[in-house]
């Protein structure tokens, strides 16, 4: 009896202890961070670079959809680079297998989407994928399935299109931008980090 007590009381801390880490990161906060990507990164560029590791990154000037991610909530405080690596390293079967890889790699594993959505999940992080504009709020991740095996992710912004519709910041191949393209792909996965 004690034993399950006990168990109980740490599945409640651990559970408490995740949630407090999430809440640093601000939905509005994630935006502006996003933002400020707009203008500087200009490019596109998915070759591998090794980096370092941890708090690695590509040139600002360029980058993939998953760079706009990583360096907002690297603003926050948040490295993925490194959540992800060291969750891969202990759960590596839990992740995708498309790239052949034996182990993980610090310097790409993290910019890519299946794994950010493998990584998303496994923190409880995961949402309803909703069609209507109302089920997203400023600072979720939406990651769309583009056709052909490739998948997209971007953050949701605080501002809306004419229609109602919030925009996403996002890089698929000309930069960070702020667009309309919220319901132009299927949804594949809707995250967000703290209650807004």
């Amino acid at each position: 009896m004690c034993s399950k007590a006990f168990r109980f009381v740490l599945g409640i801390g651990l559970w408490w202890f995740c949630l407090a880490g999430w809440a640093a990161v601000d939905g509005g906060r994630l935006v502006e961070a996003a933002r400020t990507q707009v203008g500087v990164t200009l490019g596109y560029d998915p070759a591998y670079r090794r980096i370092a590791y941890p708090g690695g990154d590509v040139p600002l000037a360029t980058g993939v959809c998953t760079d706009v991610v990583i360096r907002a909530l690297r603003a926050q405080g948040l490295d993925l680079q490194q959540r992800v690596h060291e969750d891969m390293r202990r759960h590596f079967s839990a992740y995708p297998r498309h790239w052949g890889l034996k182990r993980p790699d610090p310097s790409i594993d993290h910019r890519r989407v299946p794994n950010l959505m493998t990584w998303f999940d496994r923190q409880g992080l995961s949402l309803k994928v909703g069609q209507a504009a109302a089920d997203y709020q400023p600072g979720d991740i939406v990651t769309w399935d583009l056709g052909r095996g490739l998948q997209h992710i971007g953050i949701i912004s605080d501002r809306r299109s004419r229609e109602g519709t919030p925009l996403a910041l996002h890089n698929i191949g000309q930069g960070t931008r702020e667009e309309d393209i919220l319901f132009r792909w299927p949804i594949l996965g809707h995250y967000r980090f703290a209650a807004h």
